[in-house]
């Protein structure tokens, strides 16, 4: 890399690097990777000489290209350099983010260790920012990292020496070999993944040409294995079709071997899964899924295909490994039922009642409650109307176009008496003696009769109601298309089924209930409906003598 007055750096500097970045990428082996990234240094990042250390599977390291000097490349190449001695250079000297930088008069006690390495010559700097001969950097090479994680696993060290400016590198310096370096981290993972299926392809080709024994070799590692496998056909008018299942599978799905030869995925996925399934079939593809069993239950799995091809027809078959995910689902609903549901009761807890409330309501009350919810039930949303309801548009931003939402605005009854207009009840309910029952009898006892009354309320409502528990020995009931007149009247009820007996270890225990009515109406949030009807339920509580409020 040319001398660049920082941070003002080339166009030509920037399309030269990003050329040799591309050319990483489209090297065919490993092999000709790890020379495409030594000769990247050279021709892009403007240094004189750089060299690859590869990672071993034993975890040494051994000198895999060179770039820049044909003398050293003929000496060091093939090298071996132990990994104790190239994690005390990673941990010496100057770190410039995830660069190395030993300065020489660090250096030198690296001369005797068991490195593979080049010595140059040159005159000693004369300025304070000179580059010595003596001078290492190191940009160590990371597989991407996990989710959640740093860095990924090391494979590799990338070394230079000797910019061609005679200095060391400054901030665009460090951070363009920073930059290449991941980028050719990453070059090099997917030259071995593609070496690596290279050779898988090559050895599926070679079995299906191979003699009988072969054959019977991958027949037993498909038939045995103890997760399912399918062949199915790729392109054409049969793309897709199963050809080959093992045992695995049919005991999944309940199906016999000959009946799956009748099927695709596609007749067997899930309808809202078919997309996903569409999406998955290509190789390294995976997703997860719901597939159909003969009792006509469906089985949530793993899929995950892989291509099998030759070199003259290209692409042949899809190999699909199916890994049972059931159990893994049941407890990622468990959790997700856990985090909103009461522990205690099984009730929706606040969050779940606030967000169900809040699906309810939109930011803007419609003028005329009434006849205009109405007529949007019965004909869908005009087109305009002076209030900004037309379409349903939203005010503001990007979500002011999202129309035909066919929001149905939340309406409450007007005044105190019953005019015909159902609306969305809130119902709070706060026990009366409840705190009496826990100091005489302990949480146990308690816990019983939250149990009991939350079971209670269940039962004195509809299917399509809401009964959640707000917390300690506060309950809400969410009941639309309700009248004033039903809301009492449902209060009435519920108050009375709570106000019975209710036998906790031989004892008949009794509480009592007080009820406010609030209505929910678009305009509100879902904090100020519950207020609403906390206050109601207090003037209730508050209007009967305290010693009916127990037992009604």
């Amino acid at each position: 890399m040319e001398t660049e007055s920082e941070p003002y750096v080339r166009l030509a500097t920037l399309r030269q690097l990003h050329q040799v970045m591309a050319d990483m990428t489209t090297a065919r082996s490993l092999a000709d990777t790890l020379q495409t990234v030594a000769d990247g240094v050279v021709n892009g990042l403007g240094y004189e000489l750089a060299c690859v250390n590869l990672v071993r599977p034993d975890g040494d390291l051994v000198v895999a290209a060179l770039a820049g000097n044909p003398a050293a490349e003929a000496l060091i190449t093939g090298r071996v350099g132990s990994r104790d001695s190239w994690e005390r250079r990673l941990t010496m000297g100057e770190h410039w983010g995830d660069l190395v930088f030993i300065p020489h008069t660090e250096g030198w006690i690296l001369d005797d260790d068991d490195v593979p390495q080049w010595y140059t010559d040159g005159p000693a700097p004369r300025f304070e920012d000179e580059w010595h001969p003596s001078d290492r950097l190191f940009a160590p090479m990371y597989t991407p990292p996990a989710p959640g994680g740093t860095c990924g696993e090391l494979i590799g060290v990338l070394s230079v020496d000797r910019p061609r400016n005679g200095r060391r590198p400054g901030a665009w310096g460090r951070e363009a070999l920073q930059m290449y370096a991941f980028q050719a981290a990453i070059a090099i993972s997917n030259a071995r993944l593609r070496s690596n299926m290279q050779r898988a392809l090559v050895r599926l080709e070679r079995e299906q040409q191979a003699l009988r024994a072969s054959e019977e070799s991958f027949r037993q590692a498909f038939e045995y294995a103890p997760s399912g496998m399918a062949i199915a056909e790729m392109g054409g008018d049969q793309h897709g079709r199963i050809l080959r299942t093992n045992d695995a599978l049919c005991r999944l799905l309940g199906r016999p071997a000959s009946a799956m030869r009748r099927y695709s995925f596609c007749d067997l996925v899930h309808p809202e899964d078919i997309g996903t399934l569409l999406r998955t079939s290509a190789e390294g593809g995976r997703a997860e899924l719901r597939l159909g069993r003969r009792d006509g239950t469906y089985v949530w799995v793993s899929l995950r295909n892989s291509v099998v091809a030759d070199a003259a027809d290209g692409p042949r078959f899809l190999l699909t490994h199916v890994e049972d995910i059931e159990e893994r689902k049941r407890r990622e609903l468990q959790l997700a039922h856990r985090a909103s549901h009461d522990s205690l009761t099984g009730l929706p807890n606040s969050a779940e009642l606030r967000s169900r409330l809040s699906s309810r309501l939109c930011q803007q009350r419609p003028a005329h409650p009434g006849a205009l919810e109405s007529l949007d039930a019965a004909y869908g949303p005009a087109a305009y109307d002076i209030n900004g309801h037309g379409f349903d548009f939203r005010p503001g931003g990007a979500e002011a176009f999202d129309a035909f939402d066919h929001h149905v605005h939340t309406v409450a009854p007007e005044g105190e008496h019953d005019d015909g207009t159902k609306g969305l009840a809130v119902l709070f309910c706060d026990l009366d003696g409840f705190k009496s029952i826990n100091d005489r009898f302990g949480h146990n006892a308690g816990d019983a009769v939250l149990i009991e009354v939350a079971r209670r309320l269940s039962r004195g409502v509809r299917d399509g109601d809401t009964v959640a528990r707000l917390g300690g020995d506060e309950f809400v009931v969410l009941a639309d298309g309700l009248g004033r007149a039903d809301a009492q009247d449902l209060a009435v009820r519920l108050r009375n089924e709570i106000i019975q007996p209710i036998r906790v270890d031989g004892r008949a225990m009794r509480v009592g209930a007080s009820f406010g009515i609030g209505w929910a109406h678009c305009g509100m949030t879902a904090d100020e409906v519950l207020k609403s009807a906390d206050e109601r339920m207090y003037v209730e509580k508050r209007s009967r003598p305290k010693q009916h409020r127990r037992a009604g």
